[in-house]
């Protein structure tokens, strides 16, 4: 693996993120990258979206908002979606995805950075629970609220 190193999305990586594959079940735990690339539409100011590059090839995507007005307090400061190629899983791109989004965070002046999934067999708790985010809360949906303090 060659240094691993963020970029911004953009037009000449957007296709590469789309065409990212899964293991068998991960798909029931994460959306279609068009709605995360749609919140950067609707939010530019707030966005975080960035890929993660080895060498020059495409092998994960970041998401995330930094917006200190939101109404709830975990959407202040939250990584709303993260994946890694199904090839390259367990070679530390996620965390060095998350590294990255942390050290955003502080430059930020945030004081955590939060993440909300859904549990369940084969779904990202382990990974989260991994790279240090520990569970806080639910949402009104069911859903995990973890966070990790800066």
């Amino acid at each position: 693996m060659a240094e691993l190193r963020l970029v911004e999305l953009s037009a000449s990586t957007i296709v590469a993120v789309n065409n990212m594959s899964l293991k068998p079940g991960q798909e029931q735990f994460l959306a279609p990258t068009s709605y995360a690339v749609a919140g950067a539409v609707v939010n530019p100011t707030t966005a975080w979206q960035r890929v993660v590059l080895d060498d020059e090839e495409v092998v994960g995507f970041v998401s995330a908002n930094f917006d200190l007005d939101a109404p709830q307090e975990y959407f202040r400061s939250v990584l709303w979606r993260i994946n890694v190629d199904a090839d390259d899983q367990g070679r530390g791109v996620g965390r060095f995805a998350v590294a990255s989004l942390l050290d955003e965070a502080r430059t930020r002046k945030m004081d955590r950075v939060n993440v909300i999934y859904e549990a369940g067999e084969g779904g990202p708790e382990a990974f989260f629970r991994r790279v240090g985010f520990t569970p806080v809360d639910e949402t009104e949906y069911g859903e995990v609220v973890a966070e990790i303090r800066l």
